[in-house]
């Protein structure tokens, strides 16, 4: 419930095939997620053309580095939650970060239909 399910048709090409282009087709869906919006790990996958990539996804974002710029902090669970354990030092500094953009988290979980990211709607 809370779902958002892309239409099959909203990316027609093929998945990259090597690991780089996956890695590099994400983290290019990726730094387009603006400022104060969120996608799921299963959105953001599909978006990038990897299908259902979801866990895929999780895995490559946790090896970024420290360094990077990438909005990993945007991206969260099917329905809103968030996935990275409270107190952690990588779930307190998503949190502190999404509070910082305007997102507002109520019993770990994000409204998506408030905070979702729907490029279609927000490209123009």
């Amino acid at each position: 419930m809370g779902k958002t399910k892309l239409p099959e048709s909203a990316w027609q090409a093929p998945p990259p095939a090597s690991a780089e282009a996956r890695r590099e087709a994400l983290y290019l869906v990726l730094a387009q997620v603006p400022t104060g919006k969120v996608i799921s790990y299963g959105e953001l996958a599909q978006l990038a053309g990897l299908g259902r990539a979801a866990r895929w996804v999780g895995r490559t974002l946790s090896q970024l580095p420290d360094s990077t710029t990438l909005p990993w902090h945007r991206v969260i669970a099917a329905g809103g939650r968030l996935s990275l354990a409270a107190g952690s030092p990588s779930g307190n500094e998503q949190r502190a970060r999404l509070r910082a953009e305007g997102i507002s988290i109520l019993n770990e979980r994000v409204d998506m239909r408030r905070h979702g990211w729907r490029p279609m709607e927000h490209s123009s």
